[in-house]
């Protein structure tokens, strides 16, 4: 049984509580799972390396696990993580009449499942939340009242109607890269339909994030069945652009090849250049839950010193 199956998400009105849910559910599942050493025991331990002290080994963990941990120290387990959302009308995609969680909901989500990671961990994080501008930006804190300030925008921003808000993803993202002054680990979940910006325009502001020395996990947030696959029924649709009302019908089977072609073609291009600006490129389908988020930014800290 999936936790879309478990939980009514349709109205994510405690999204603290269904975070909660999401983690306690994922660190169960790292028990059985590859990822089960360095998740355990979050602010405590990390994986020991070969030609390291053995005085920190933490020998009791060996007993149960028979795998090395050595203890860590309050000041080796602080990071600064930036949690960056895309709030733009293509992320209200799809309606909530046919499907569990939109893009942002889904965002949303897990972006508060992050946070609480990090607070198991006691790493600090802040929020930045983008459309046509920057609209939150929040430094890197780990106080509880701080993780409390910024459910409350996460839940504000769920309550938006979200209606023809245009995107500026390069302006935002340089925007973002200049307020961000220590060095962290910038999560982005966007789908990157952008308005009116050139890919050249966006792919100049990740680089930006990167000349800036932080770490960057892209989440690509998609509905891969309709938005990449263009699965649709071969009948005549109306297609809506959320962010300008632009409004066109057609007959699905009559532009799918080509779409299909093009969609492909813009996301092999931004995956190569995240590839080339050392960015980790994932791709979040809304339907395959959090898990796989989850799981990303785990091994991405344990490469992080």
């Amino acid at each position: 049984m999936s936790f879309f199956d478990q939980f009514d998400v349709k109205q994510v009105e405690n999204i603290e509580l269904l975070a909660k849910q999401v983690v306690e559910g994922f660190i169960i599942g790292l028990h059985k799972s590859p990822f089960h050493g360095f998740s355990v025991e979050f602010a405590e331990h990390r994986i020991y390396n070969v030609g390291e002290s053995t005085k920190d080994i933490d020998w009791k963990v060996f007993g149960r696990t028979e795998k090395m941990f050595s203890k860590k120290f309050e000041e080796e387990t602080n990071l600064r993580c930036q949690i960056i959302i895309d709030g733009s009308s293509s992320m209200y995609y799809p309606d909530k009449s046919v499907s569990k969680l939109n893009k942002l909901q889904f965002s949303a989500l897990a972006a508060a499942s992050l946070m609480n990671l990090f607070k198991k961990q006691r790493d600090a994080f802040g929020l930045s939340i983008f459309d046509n501008d920057v609209k939150i930006h929040t430094k890197s804190r780990s106080s509880t009242m701080h993780y409390r300030l910024l459910l409350t925008y996460l839940d504000q921003l769920l309550k938006d109607e979200g209606q023809q808000k245009t995107t500026a993803t390069a302006k935002s993202l340089h925007q973002l890269a200049e307020s961000i002054h220590q060095r962290s680990l910038v999560v982005i979940f966007s789908d990157m339909f952008d308005s009116g910006e050139s890919n050249e325009e966006l792919f100049s502001a990740l680089q930006h994030l990167k000349f800036a020395k932080h770490e960057v996990l892209m989440f690509h947030v998609v509905d891969k069945k309709s938005e990449m696959d263009f699965e649709f029924e071969n009948r005549p649709y109306l297609f809506i652009d959320l962010e300008s009302g632009e409004e066109i019908r057609l007959q699905s089977h009559l532009v799918k090849e080509r779409y299909t072609r093009k969609i492909k073609e813009y996301k092999d291009m931004l995956k190569m250049k995240c590839l080339q600006y050392k960015i980790d490129f994932i791709e979040a389908d809304i339907n395959e839950g959090f898990n796989p988020i989850l799981q990303s930014y785990l091994v991405k800290r344990s490469k992080l010193k």
